[in-house]
């Protein structure tokens, strides 16, 4: 080891002697880093700086700029030690939180270079950014690590990426947009005259209740469903929009469907055998839509400015919306007083080089050739997927850990690991080797998994699984990692 690495060690050694262990484990030879020259000098990764290769505390400066007069502040990645040494340098910070986002590469900087000067000072707490189960404000992401991230802080990597991307998500819902303020005026007297979303709250109390996307892994559970459906004594199913066509085409018929988007049309919807099924809305949907629909309607509103003067002049129940459909028909199974939520289709990525179930490539939004990013799947194996889903995911994420008394359970280990779920034995067989399940132990989930060596087992004993008996052995779930 190097001279600089022994001299970083003995901190590390002194102050976090468990991270120091894990640091020691890190396979930082796998890091392909080169010298890159300018004015100054840097590494590069894969092609990528870690910082300026002319002047670092210059850029240093400029990022440190970004972040507010605040006592205590968050950095995301270490890279070359720059950035904490200079938020160091303010005098009233009273603690500084250092959330490492690529072990092997911070392992491999320690061999480099001297990062004793902040490494020591007692105001400095380092973790690995996949031990806390969400981000951490205020703060600043190195932009050069958000591209490394390894896969234990993929997930948190995801929520800092969704975190600062978010006015540009938000940027078509202006409220002072024409076509946002006409569509609203167009949907108001049917809006008027439906009943109102809190109508069904509390009506479902303590039933079982499927939530059924459009991912592609729905695919696989078309057969499983429409035999559940004929059952007398079965779950409610709740369908977002983009997945009654593709249901129906199976012979499912869902009890409700969930439309919130402004581009849902009559593809998407057709009401010639609608009756029967509720259809539950926010008004930017088409009024032409849902005055064909035959079944129930009921209209509400999210917390989004959009609908602030509706909501004054014709109070109506709310419904989360964090971008997806997914997120109001989860809310509205947990407000009708679901005890237990199964996600179909909740895959958020794009397995077997698919991008929806039902539908061709392309015909909801981005094919499969122009993923650019990545999720990891329930057995801890990267899947592709759009930075959009990545957002998706961590609002639902969210919305999960602020639920405990509700369970939910995912159908699938094909699409993105959704941390707070567990997976249904009925639709998911679990791993027959514990190397299988170590794999899928690894996954970075704050909430599901803390940090774990080796997978921990009970035996579930011959329960009753709906309509069968049968004996299983399940995983325990780990207590949730505390939020900052």
């Amino acid at each position: 080891m190097s001279e600089f690495f022994q001299a970083n060690a003995e901190v590390l050694q002194r102050r976090w002697p468990a991270l120091f262990e894990r640091l020691m484990a890190e396979d930082s030879s796998a890091i392909e880093a080169e010298l890159t020259q300018g004015l100054g000098s840097t590494l590069s990764v894969n092609g990528i700086q870690l910082t300026s290769r002319h002047d670092r505390t210059h850029e240093a400066r400029i990022q440190t700029a970004s972040l507010p007069d605040k006592a205590q502040l968050h950095v995301y990645g270490t890279g070359l030690g720059d950035l904490p040494g200079v938020l160091l340098e303010r005098t009233n910070l009273d603690r500084l939180y250092v959330h490492i986002l690529n072990g092997a590469l911070f392992a491999l900087v320690l061999q480099l270079l001297d990062q004793r000067q902040w490494l020591e000072d007692p105001r400095v707490e380092l973790f690995y950014a996949g031990d806390l189960s969400d981000i951490c404000t205020p703060f600043f992401a190195l932009p050069a690590e958000m591209l490394l991230a390894d896969d234990f802080n993929a997930k948190i990597r995801d929520r800092l990426v969704n975190e600062v991307h978010l006015t540009f998500n938000n940027r078509e819902f202006d409220v002072q947009s024409p076509i946002i303020q006409q569509r609203l005026q167009d949907c108001l007297p049917v809006l008027l005259g439906d009943e109102d979303v809190a109508q069904l709250f509390g009506t479902c109390a303590g039933r079982e209740v499927f939530v059924i996307g459009t991912g592609p892994t729905l695919e696989s559970h078309f057969e499983r469903l429409a035999a559940i459906r004929q059952q007398a004594d079965r779950p409610l199913f709740i369908a977002v929009d983009t997945a009654y066509r593709p249901l129906r085409e199976h012979g499912i018929v869902p009890d409700m469907v969930v439309s919130i988007d402004q581009r849902i049309g009559f593809r998407h919807l057709p009401f010639e055998a609608s009756d029967g099924i509720t259809l539950v809305y926010l008004p930017m949907s088409d009024p032409d839509v849902l005055t064909a629909w035959k079944g129930k309607r009921y209209g509400g509103y999210s917390a989004s400015p959009v609908y602030a003067g509706l909501r004054e002049q014709h109070p109506r129940a709310l419904l989360h919306v964090g971008g997806s459909v997914i997120h109001p028909a989860v809310d509205l199974a947990v407000k009708m007083g679901a005890a237990r939520i199964t996600l179909f289709g909740a895959d958020f990525a794009f397995p077997n080089n698919k991008t929806h179930a039902g539908w061709n490539d392309g015909d909801l939004g981005p094919g499969v050739s122009q993923s650019r990013h990545w999720v990891l799947d329930g057995n801890g194996q990267r899947v592709a997927t759009q930075l959009n889903f990545r957002g998706y995911l961590c609002v639902l994420e969210r919305y999960i850990a602020a639920h405990p008394h509700v369970q939910f359970y995912n159908s699938s280990r094909a699409g993105a690991f959704i941390a707070g779920t567990q997976f249904d034995p009925e639709f998911v067989q679990w791993p027959l080797s514990i190397n299988a399940w170590t794999s899928a132990a690894s996954a970075p989930d704050c909430f599901a998994w803390a940090v774990m060596s080796r997978p921990r087992w009970s035996w579930l004993t011959c329960s009753k699984a709906r309509s069968r008996r049968s004996c299983r052995h399940r995983p325990m779930s780990s207590k949730p990692g505390r939020p900052c």
